[in-house]
């Protein structure tokens, strides 16, 4: 657990951002224009909250293995408070929407969308403006302020980074992992059932809460718990087309015939 409390400033800033919510609007009206081109694949995750315990261990595996600053995070687990006295976390990576505002207020364009859904950054062209990380209603960038050059404290014990660090001055965010699933798939793998090819906060969870595959897929394990599961995401009047979902609370655990 990243030991915050998912207090009223919390909820406000995940909920009621001015900006953020203004540029969302924008968003949708622009939805046609905006949103990412449809590729064989359009991968996406399920968190079950019934099963989070807000261990963090994804947090700390997407540390190691994306080589992220310590001083920030781009897999967050949040304390939500109990229900039916159960305690209740929220793990929030990037939503890699559909129609995301971030890519809608990029001015270089450093912001994009990959044919498979997933939202990139090109930290070679970002010119750190910050106007994607104010746009995103997730708050699911970080700013990098300083130059990270140091020891990551998170290797090697929740694994080996495996892409490059980021420049001084650029906002940060989860990507899925596309490095393991591009991998993954080169090698003839399955991202989501594979290991190897899914990402390192799915693979790490010890108890299961979280699933990665293919939207387009009907026969795969996302499709399936989505079909028969109650399912929601996060600020969905914005339009925005998360690829995150979530089981909440009151749900049965999820779980995949085969």
């Amino acid at each position: 657990m990243t030991g915050n409390n998912f207090n009223r400033r919390d909820f406000l800033k995940l909920t009621a951002v001015g900006v953020a919510v203004a540029v969302g609007t924008r968003a949708i009206q622009n939805a046609e224009a905006s949103s990412g081109a449809k590729g064989k694949h359009q991968w996406a995750m399920v968190i079950d909250q019934s099963k989070c315990t807000g261990c963090g261990y994804c947090t700390l595996a997407c540390q190691a293995h994306n080589d992220v600053n310590p001083d920030i995070q781009w897999n967050k687990v949040i304390d939500a408070g109990e229900m039916n006295d159960k305690k209740v976390y929220l793990a929030r990576p990037c939503m890699q929407c559909e129609h995301a505002p971030c890519v809608e207020v990029c001015p270089v364009k450093a912001s994009y969308y990959r044919d498979d859904g997933i939202v990139m950054m090109d930290y070679d062209k970002c010119i750190g403006c910050r106007y994607c990380q104010v746009a995103c209603p997730y708050d699911a960038r970080s700013f990098n302020w300083e130059k990270f050059d140091g020891s990551n404290p998170a290797v090697p014990e929740w694994g080996e980074p495996e892409v490059e660090r980021r420049p001084r001055g650029v906002p940060e965010k989860c990507a899925f992992c596309y490095q393991r699933i591009d991998r993954g798939l080169e090698l003839g793998l399955t991202p989501g059932i594979d290991a190897d090819a899914t990402p390192s906060c799915c693979i790490v969870c010890p108890t299961g809460a979280r699933l990665f595959g293919d939207l387009n897929d009907p026969d795969s394990n996302v499709s399936q718990i989505l079909k028969n599961h109650v399912s929601y995401r996060l600020r969905e009047n914005l339009g925005t087309g998360c690829r995150v979902y979530y089981l909440p609370v009151d749900n049965e655990p999820l779980t995949v015939e085969g």
